[in-house]
């Protein structure tokens, strides 16, 4: 999924750095600034909620991107996730996704 939404957000023009898991994203969000952090929800070693919370407290202007295929995990990012987080749920068409991001990108 990881190498899908790169191929299909860099011809959009965006920067990509596509990692591993939570740990290694919040190694990069530490190391660099970004404008958006898109996560999957459900991850190894950092989940999705978490990292966003982290990422939304070290760069309030972040924007952030959850990505979940469950929707009892959606429900619960939703509560639990920063205020202007927003939950896709899975299946997401590409396509979507790019002027999803382009979207939020340009408020």
């Amino acid at each position: 999924m990881r190498a899908f939404l790169k191929r299909a957000l860099e011809p959009a023009g965006h920067d990509v750095e596509a990692v591993g898991d939570g740990v290694d994203a919040l190694a990069a969000l530490i190391a660099d600034r970004f404008d958006l952090l898109l996560a999957d929800i459900v991850m190894p070693g950092l989940d999705g909620i978490e990292l966003a919370r982290r990422a939304s407290d070290d760069d309030p202007a972040m924007r952030v991107v959850l990505i979940t295929g469950f929707a009892a995990v959606a429900l619960r990012a939703h509560s639990e996730a920063p205020s202007a987080a927003q939950v896709l749920t899975k299946p997401i068409h590409l396509r979507d996704l790019v002027s999803q991001v382009d979207d939020i990108l340009a408020a």
